[in-house]
């Protein structure tokens, strides 16, 4: 059993964990950067240990701090929240050489899940469809692929995700530079150059699954809409994805399954697929190998506490749930509320939280880790709460969100939330099932530059 364990995270994702070891009987010890050391989830755990300096470099990203710091307060287990090491083969090995359990999946998995093109080759071996591509090695062999493929198509970055070293490419004289800029970014960012193309959707919406396995059996909580990114971050989640046809929906639900018991996945993931909606069908984007930001919307949905059953799964229990006892009910949406100026190309607006006042009643919830008088620090992602709004259906889902959005006061800094309202009351949205191309649509009808 697991009975202290070490969240080497921040913001409202550590405070979200430690709510629920709280709830578990896990004593909670927050691994804190200097800028953190104060904040709400520093108050809300029962022990804090400092990692390092304020740059997440020296700190967040340090794998041997942060298996230090383990150490030091003899955690059993670590959990490493999103972002940051939770998709590091390196501390999940550095982890289980020191006898610490590392709640998540094993290194060999995150390395698989990691690499995009491994992640590509797996799913084709497990009968799931991948959109048309494949590794380049330089501009000459990239042009004859994009030839073959047709334009428009995406330059992707072999080694990671979230946006980073990838372009889309309309045309042949556009080709080389976006090699050039896609290397270099994901270079800098995963320390891997390889990349690959793909033909690109002109018509899609991003639907992923979420799944739990315990190295043996997976199930699935169902699906979660992602449409609506800028620059390849999402914005706004939904679950159920809306309007999607009864057959589809199942089909990529066992794709899904399919591809954890491939790996004998083990934890939470999420299978992420691209929606053709011209064409009524669906391809294998990736595996998100940890706990997802939008991961409320499934428990709203569902009823389950996806950081207990990786708690659980982390102990080495067999799966607690069944398939046939995960319900579906009702709709969940979720809005990520940032610190940034929207109407001045999202500019991160750092600053001291003068005000902050969330919307409580029936169907919601706010994560966050922020209160009135917190310093948001530009060392991190923009980040401030996220706001869920739940309902029977997506229409009460929907009125309760923008009833919550007029009632969230942010003052002393430059919020997101104004944005939210506004595309909430879009007609397009209100009717469900946007593709990725919408939301820069939307920016340029509000006279904003598109992503």
């Amino acid at each position: 059993m697991i009975r202290r364990l070490l969240i080497a995270n921040r913001g409202e994702i550590a405070a979200r964990i430690i709510r629920t070891c709280q709830r578990l009987g896990i004593e909670a010890v927050l691994g804190a950067s200097d800028a953190d050391l104060a904040g709400v989830p520093a108050r809300l755990a029962d022990q804090v240990v400092r990692l390092g300096p304020a740059p997440a470099a020296a700190s967040y990203l340090n794998v041997d701090a942060v298996v230090a710091a383990a150490r030091a307060v003899g955690a059993d287990a670590v959990h490493p929240g999103y972002g940051f090491l939770s998709e590091s083969p390196r501390l999940a090995q550095a982890c289980e050489r020191a006898g610490i359990v590392f709640v998540g999946p094993t290194a060999e998995q995150l390395a698989v899940v990691g690499d995009k093109l491994a992640a590509r080759r797996h799913a084709v071996d497990a009968g799931l469809p991948v959109v048309p591509g494949d590794e380049v090695r330089g501009p000459a062999e990239a042009v004859a692929l994009a030839e073959e493929l047709g334009w428009p198509v995406l330059v992707k970055a072999a080694g990671g995700g979230g946006g980073r070293g990838m372009r889309l490419v309309t045309g042949k004289g556009e080709l080389e530079p976006a090699l050039e800029r896609a290397g270099a970014e994901a270079s800098a960012a995963f320390g891997d150059a390889r990349l690959y193309l793909e033909r690109y959707v002109t018509s899609g919406r991003h639907v992923e699954v979420q799944v739990l396995g315990d190295g043996s059996d997976a199930v699935h909580l169902g699906d979660r809409d992602c449409s609506i990114q800028r620059r390849y971050q999402k914005l706004v989640e939904e679950a159920p994805a809306p309007g999607l046809d009864d057959d589809l929906r199942s089909r990529m639900h066992d794709a899904a399954v399919t591809y954890a018991l491939r790996l004998g996945y083990r934890g939470a993931g999420t299978v992420e697929f691209l929606v053709d909606t011209g064409r009524g069908s669906f391809y294998f984007l990736e595996m998100n190998a940890r706990i997802q930001v939008e991961h409320p919307v499934t428990e709203a949905v569902t009823g389950v506490d996806v950081v207990a059953e990786q708690i659980a799964v982390a102990e080495g229990l067999p799966l607690r749930i069944s398939q046939d006892a995960v319900v579906l009910s009702g709709h969940a949406i979720e809005c990520r509320i940032n610190c940034e100026d929207w109407r001045r190309d999202f500019r991160p607006t750092p600053g001291t939280v003068t005000r902050f006042a969330v919307p409580v009643g029936p169907g919601l919830r706010v994560d966050t880790h922020v209160q009135a008088g917190d310093e948001i620090p530009p060392y991190y992602d923009s980040l401030v709460a996220k706001l869920i709004a739940s309902g029977s259906d997506r229409a009460e889902a929907l009125e309760r969100l923008r009833s919550a959005l007029r009632r969230f006061t942010v003052e002393g800094v430059t919020t997101t939330v104004p944005m939210h309202l506004a595309l909430t009351q879009e007609p397009d949205f209100v009717a469900g099932g946007v593709d990725t191309t919408w939301f820069g649509h939307f920016l340029q009808r509000q006279g904003v530059a598109g992503p």
